[in-house]
């Protein structure tokens, strides 16, 4: 492997820290594309004229790919070089990032998000490989050090670097803004990082990634088919019982190979798999709903969406601090302290959210919870990949990294799938019912006039309804006659998106807490010994006996 920055590298690029520049801007990019769309959701609403499963879509598909090809691409790394594998990657996610800024339509930036996804996968996979076979010692602690305050500093930026692009350029320009940020790290890379591989004489398992994938793909669809069209929706019914075969096919093939993707002996850990369901519960309850916020934030009160930006990142500020400061202090700490302390402020946060978003709170009701929430996952996100390497053995340490990671983003990709099921149906019945109610139905132009059918007031409060949980509220209040009407609808509005909110925030509230609940239950501070049962392959992880792979701080 050439040496970083040496003979090879032109006059510029020298040194022996651009390895790591390159490195982490391709983890700042795929991380921050997590946050980034949040800000732009309201605007890509109006332009597409999207509803809102498409929007669910749109965030939930790029979590999605990234979870279910995560393991593989690790697996393609190591077999044909990390580097190849993380240019590759770089090269998906730039002409994905275009194709998402050029899409005429909801359908084809869905299918772009996807792709992007992909490209995330081999860039996630290939990171902390690259960074082990280009550091030793005392610099490969600051480099992870630098790696892992870079996924904080993502989080934290995406939602105000999207409201920024969004409000001053177009929400096109959030994906537009990494065609040059890649060629750069493109460029980097190939300057800067030699290549290195893990064992050659393992196959990746192609079966297990298909399966998964198909899992995962399967199981999220039907729970978003089901909540738009009903659960006896013949398409639901049939993704979700393909989900399930697809597990068992996924359980039959690991269970065959000699060098599977994922060892399901790490199963009989019963701590283990405990950090793994925390893991995908902290992604879900934290994260998702801010999705829903955003929205309420621009489309309902107004603000523009550099201001809906900002109004959020307290949660992403938090967690960078805690992470910052006491990643050294948590370490010290059995792991199940810092999870499920973590956890409990999840919940906390999130139950704070629902007791003090209501119709009548402006932006300021959720910096409580938000900054409690943060505090919450810099806790918990520190140590939980250390935490779950502390229990399998040395030569499991990659595939369990992998596996923890891989939880964390499908996770995510079912909390959207959920919880969003269940804010738009809770948004849909809080505005049927107040509508008819209070009399504003024909006011909002849902209700008609005193000779419109019943059947028909009720189609028309439902479309009105899809609208506001879309991000159209602000369209149903225009659409309303001026004066009092125009206010009563306004309030109505505002009631049923916060009401979709306080259900999701309840929610999330509680499972975070009844997560932690169970981590302070099963979770011991053991360590696995090397060499222990289902040990059949040796990962990237065991070439070199210091290689423990820290905490990924990822949203």
């Amino acid at each position: 492997m050439s040496i970083p920055g040496g003979a090879g590298a032109p006059a510029g690029v020298r040194g022996k820290w651009w390895p790591l520049v390159a490195i982490t801007l391709g983890n700042f990019m795929l991380i921050m594309d997590v946050t980034i769309v949040n800000s732009a959701l309201p605007e890509v609403a109006r332009d597409l004229d999207a509803s809102f499963t498409s929007l669910q879509w749109v965030m939930d598909i790029y979590a999605l790919a990234l979870a279910a090809l995560l393991m593989a691409a690790g697996s393609v790394a190591d077999l044909f070089g990390r580097r190849r594998v993380y240019l590759l990657g770089l090269a998906v996610f730039a002409l994905s990032s275009l194709a998402c800024g050029l899409a005429p339509n909801e359908g084809l930036l869905v299918a772009a998000r996807a792709v992007q996804g992909v490209g995330a996968a081999a860039m996630f996979a290939t990171n902390t490989p690259l960074l082990m076979a280009t550091y030793t010692g005392r610099d490969r602690g600051v480099a992870f050090g630098v790696w892992g305050g870079t996924s904080g500093a993502a989080a934290a930026v995406g939602p105000v670097l999207g409201g920024l692009l969004t409000e001053y350029a177009d929400w096109r320009a959030i994906f537009l803004v990494n065609l040059p940020l890649t060629a750069f790290t493109a460029w980097l890379t190939l300057r800067t990082l030699g290549e290195s591989k893990g064992r050659t004489d393992v196959r990746v398992d192609w079966a297990g990634a298909a399966f998964f994938t198909a899992f995962a793909g399967a199981l999220t669809y039907g729970l978003i088919r089901g909540g738009e069209a009903g659960w006896s929706d013949t398409g639901a019914v049939l993704s979700l019982a393909a989900s399930g075969l697809a597990l068992i096919g996924f359980t039959v093939v690991e269970r065959r190979l000699k060098h599977p993707m994922f060892d399901l002996g790490l199963l009989r850990r019963p701590s283990f798999v405990v950090l793994m369901v925390a893991a995908a519960l902290l992604q879900a309850c934290a994260f998702p709903y801010l999705t829903y916020v955003a929205m309420w934030l621009q489309s309902v009160l107004g603000m523009s969406p550099i201001e809906g930006g900002l109004a959020v990142t307290p949660l992403a500020v938090a967690a960078l601090v805690v992470g910052a400061v006491g990643g050294r202090l948590l370490s010290n700490l059995p792991p199940k302290v810092p999870v499920g302390v973590g956890l409990l402020l999840v919940g906390a946060g999130a139950l704070i959210n629902a007791a003090l978003v209501d119709g009548d709170a402006d932006w300021t009701a959720l910096t409580p919870g938000m900054t409690v929430t943060g505090l919450g996952v810099g806790l918990a996100m520190t140590v939980l990949v250390s935490a779950a390497l502390g229990l399998v053995p040395a030569e499991r340490s990659g595939m369990a990294s992998g596996a923890v990671n891989t939880a964390r983003q499908f996770g995510y990709a079912l909390g959207i799938a959920v919880l969003g099921t269940i804010f738009a149906a809770r948004v849909r019945s809080a505005f049927t019912s107040g509508a008819t109610a209070n009399g504003t139905g024909a006011d909002a132009g849902v209700g008609g006039d005193g000779g419109q059918s019943e059947a028909a007031a009720k189609h028309a409060a439902d479309h009105a309804a899809e609208a506001i949980s879309g991000g159209h509220g602000d369209a149903v209040i225009s659409a309303a006659s001026p004066g009092p009407a125009r206010h009563a609808v306004e309030r109505l509005v505002g009631d049923s998106f916060t009401a979709g909110i306080d259900r999701v925030c309840l929610i999330a509230g509680f499972t975070a807490v009844a997560a932690a609940l169970l981590v302070f239950a099963v979770v011991r501070d053991e360590r696995a010994p090397t060499g222990a049962p289902h040990a059949t392959s040796t990962p990237p992880a065991a070439e070199d006996p210091d290689r423990r792979e820290p905490a990924a701080a990822m949203e």
